[in-house]
């Protein structure tokens, strides 16, 4: 059952966006308020502003959360993570395509038993709240019972999330294929029953190019074409040799982002994750059709991929639309401060520098941006949903030392994004109700 819309009053620093700080100088685009209040009202934030201005508008009776000395952000969004994953996390030693068959396709077979489903979908989420991400796009296995064990408990938690079956008609064992009408058919049915109910949105999931046919594929576009707010995820030139496996199989292609084009799947909504091996062509595709791609350095790193090209994908002339990834299981932490932690040293060894108002743009406004829920969240604004992220920038001996160093909101914004991870999420909300409370042993 889906909770109730929840009502709140937060004081706090608010941290958040007047404009993207890839197309403005980040100091211009932050909007920050060192003494703020929000007020939350049936899960939509009703007013946020300074707090002498602000307190006029808070409703009689209603108690005020305290979280000086903490800022509150829009909750942060994940673009590209694989639940059925988090068992595996740090398997040692492949690169992607080796590391699939090694580790991967054995772990995602035991989500056929939705039983196993439910349990490891309680313990994701609960990573996601503690780590202060509210919304995320996922990918679920192959077994449609693996979605309904994600949507079920997320629905329990008022999260908004993305997810879908995984589609998988060759290239994997047999456990783990299903035929490309058996993946119409199954996706169509999950459809059905959870796109657009309780905070839930349905993401048509082929895993990427090489295991599906090009049947498969085309039908993953029919499923699209039937109704223009589904969302679509899959994988996007990660690692060179998967790259040239892809030219293989599909030699009429003019390219990796080629292929999807033609099975209709670059659009809105979309969303490819990685993206390293891509050309000025596929760049620009990706501008014009608003699809997105997501960044996801830990993984990248962990697996040996390559060096995400952020600031040129980021391109004021042609910008594409971007959000950060955790890509647990091959990423190594579900915690978005760690993710920008790598995200800006991949921009070093690049030759660039990742601003920290870039990086938390990036983890907030910008993948809201991404996903084309910026109408919904990634902002701590009037009218947004109240999905929020109290962030502690003291919560360790060493954070508070350098805290005193700061002498201004980026230069602290840093100093959570290098020196951060759970531990610096004091709390975090979805739909205004409180999820998770660091300094309380009572979870949702």
């Amino acid at each position: 059952m889906t909770p109730a819309p929840a009502n709140a009053a937060l004081r706090g620093h608010i941290v958040t966006f007047r404009g993207n700080p890839f197309l403005m100088p980040p100091e211009d685009a932050l909007l920050d308020e060192p003494d703020g209040l929000v007020l939350v009202q049936d899960g939509r934030i009703t007013h946020a502003g300074a707090h002498d201005e602000t307190i006029a508008h808070l409703p009689p009776g209603m108690q005020v959360t305290d979280y000086r000395g903490c800022l509150i952000s829009a909750g942060f969004v994940d673009t590209h993570v694989h639940y059925p994953q988090l068992p595996m996390i740090a398997a040692y030693g492949e690169q992607l395509l080796e590391w699939l068959e090694r580790y991967t396709f054995p772990t995602e077979r035991h989500f056929a038993d939705g039983a196993y489903a439910a349990t490891i979908a309680r313990k994701f989420l609960r990573g996601l709240l503690t780590c202060g991400t509210t919304t995320a796009a996922v990918y679920c296995t192959v077994h449609p019972q693996s979605v309904d064990a994600f949507f079920t408990e997320s629905a329990r938690l008022g999260t908004l999330m993305i997810a879908g079956k995984v589609l998988m008609d060759r290239n994997a064992p047999d456990y783990l294929r299903d035929t490309a009408q058996q993946g119409y058919d199954e996706s169509l049915r999950l459809i059905e029953r959870w796109h657009g109910r309780d905070r839930q949105h349905y993401a048509v999931t082929p895993r990427f190019a090489p295991t599906s046919t090009p049947e498969q594929l085309e039908l993953a576009g029919a499923l699209l074409q039937r109704d223009d707010t589904l969302f679509m995820q899959t994988h996007l030139a990660e690692n060179r040799a998967e790259v040239a496996w892809v030219s293989e199989l599909f030699p009429d292609s003019r390219s990796y982002l080629d292929v999807y084009d033609r099975a209709g799947l670059v659009r809105p909504r979309s969303v490819m994750g990685h993206g390293i091996y891509v050309d000025e062509h596929d760049l620009c595709r990706c501008h014009e059709s608003g699809c997105a791609l997501a960044h996801c350095p830990t993984s990248n790193l962990f697996l040996g991929s390559g060096l995400f090209r952020l600031h040129d994908v980021t391109d004021p002339r042609r910008p594409v639309r971007t959000g950060l990834g955790s890509d647990v299981g091959a990423g190594t932490s579900l915690s978005h401060l760690q993710t920008m932690n790598e995200a800006y040293k991949v921009a070093r060894l690049g030759g660039n520098r990742l601003h920290p108002v870039q990086a938390f743009w990036l983890a907030t406004a910008g993948g809201a941006h991404a996903l084309h829920l910026d109408d919904r969240i990634g902002m701590v604004a009037a009218g947004m949903d109240a999905d929020l992220c109290i962030l502690d920038p003291r919560a360790t001996p060493i954070q508070t030392l350098r805290a005193e160093m700061c002498e201004s909101t980026a230069d602290l914004l840093f100093t959570l994004m290098m020196l951060g991870d759970d531990r610096s999420i004091r709390a975090t909300y979805a739909g205004g109700r409180l999820v998770h409370d660091r300094d309380s042993e009572t979870a949702i």
